[in-house]
């Protein structure tokens, strides 16, 4: 079983950066999808942002020009920068994996336990 461990969150004034961090127990290789995925209270989970192992990645419209992911197979990691951050940027964000070729929520197959992310003056 991949287990996946997020580091990074905070609380940070808006107009901050932060940078999200996910290490995985093993090799992260042979995982097809990876992404970053956020659930604020009351709010259904979201994908943010995806990537596959060749490192084509994708963003969400609504988060393009603020955040970016990448992955680095050889530490076994994938990051999400995040600049400009908003309040509405509050939320749990949670790093996944699968294989099935879908960045969709029922198709991850491993979670992380996630880091909050707190924006707020």
């Amino acid at each position: 079983q991949v287990q996946l461990v997020e580091s990074g969150g905070g609380l940070v004034q808006p107009g901050g950066s932060l940078r999200l961090s996910c290490v995985a127990s093993g090799s992260i290789a042979g995982i097809y999808n990876m992404g970053w995925y956020r659930q604020a209270p009351g709010k259904q989970r979201e994908l943010v942002a995806g990537i596959t192992s060749g490192g084509t990645a994708a963003v969400q419209d609504w988060f393009a020009g603020r955040f970016t992911i990448s992955r680095d197979n050889s530490k076994n990691t994938i990051y999400l920068q995040m600049n400009r951050l908003k309040p509405e940027d509050t939320a749990q964000y949670y790093c996944a994996g699968g294989h099935t070729g879908s960045y969709y929520v029922d198709a991850m197959e491993y979670w992380g336990k996630g880091t909050l992310v707190t924006v707020s003056s």
